[in-house]
């Protein structure tokens, strides 16, 4: 008798390895999905951040002027 699996085996097997490929496959999706999104909030963030370097919303006094309890 030979060791090689029959048709029907075979095609079971196969079966099993795509469904477990079908599973992997969303988890990975959801995974790249949230990383997207994380990605998209950090990047508005930065930019948030950078915009508030550049012009702060409070203007701030001469830099050789003294402060104020001189």
């Amino acid at each position: 008798m030979s060791d090689e699996p029959t048709p029907l085996e075979r095609m079971v097997e196969l079966e099993i390895k795509l469904a477990y490929q079908d599973h992997v496959i969303r988890e990975l999706d959801a995974l790249v999905r949230a990383f997207g999104d994380r990605l998209d909030r950090a990047e508005r963030e930065l930019k948030t951040l950078k915009e508030a370097m550049v012009s702060p919303a409070v203007p701030l006094g001469s830099q050789n002027e003294p402060p104020p309890h001189y």
